[in-house]
């Protein structure tokens, strides 16, 4: 049975991710608040992984790293510490737990890192410098390690469009707003957590062994239709 590291699998995608897949993998959450999963495949570590000194974990075979932030604002109404508390949730939150548990993965069964991105690193949208800043550095991150740590550790990232969970609410309060975020997409819909964590699933498994470095843009078109 793989042994999963995840980081933030207490609440939306990362909680769709555990559920998705915590009846075939031994998992360990990593999160400021416990999951409220209770299953035989499941140990938890209550920490903040930006404060805290981070478990000892002796086996591991896939990380995946879930934290992000929706900071939507203009320019003008951006502080330098926005952009840095982006920054370290997406990327240097990303770095700290890949170089703990690297030199564990690296003696797993077929390991694999797994972060987030998002639509808006490629597609410009108003109101989202900082995050896009952010994510831009995930996505770099990504290329740079899956080159470096090649041919023994792959990595991957995914790059949601807006998704389901608590993260959007302020994108998703009314049945107003949820039309007009259905209408953006050519798809016409949004996406649902446990779409994007069948989409991590697929990384971490043998199916994808001959992928690394990609940006899977799961985007219900918006990114990539023009209708």
């Amino acid at each position: 049975m793989k042994k999963i590291i995840i980081i933030g699998g207490s609440k939306g995608i990362g909680n769709a991710i555990v559920q998705t897949l915590i009846d075939n993998c031994e998992i360990i959450n990593i999160s400021r608040t416990p999951s409220d999963i209770n299953h035989k495949n499941l140990s938890q570590y209550q920490c903040d992984v930006l404060e805290d000194e981070l478990p000892e974990i002796e086996v591991a075979d896939s990380l995946i790293y879930c934290p992000g932030s929706i900071n939507l604002k203009p320019i003008s109404k951006l502080s330098i510490d926005d952009f840095k508390e982006d920054f370290n949730i997406n990327v240097i939150g990303a770095v700290k737990v890949i170089q703990k548990y690297l030199p564990q993965l690296k003696k797993g069964n077929a390991p694999s890192i797994v972060l987030f991105s998002t639509v808006a690193v490629k597609l410009g949208m108003p109101y989202h410098a900082s995050i896009a800043t952010a994510k831009g550095g995930v996505e770099g991150l990504v290329k740079s390690l899956a080159a470096e740590l090649a041919p023994t550790v792959r990595v991957n990232a995914i790059a949601p469009t807006v998704t389901d969970t608590g993260l959007a609410d302020k994108l998703l309060r009314n049945d107003t707003m949820k039309e007009k975020m259905i209408e953006r997409h050519p798809l016409k819909k949004y996406l649902d957590p446990k779409e994007v964590a069948t989409m991590a699933e697929f990384l971490i498994s043998e199916k994808t062994a001959s992928i690394s470095g990609q940006i899977f843009e799961m985007d219900c078109g918006i990114v990539t239709l023009k209708l």
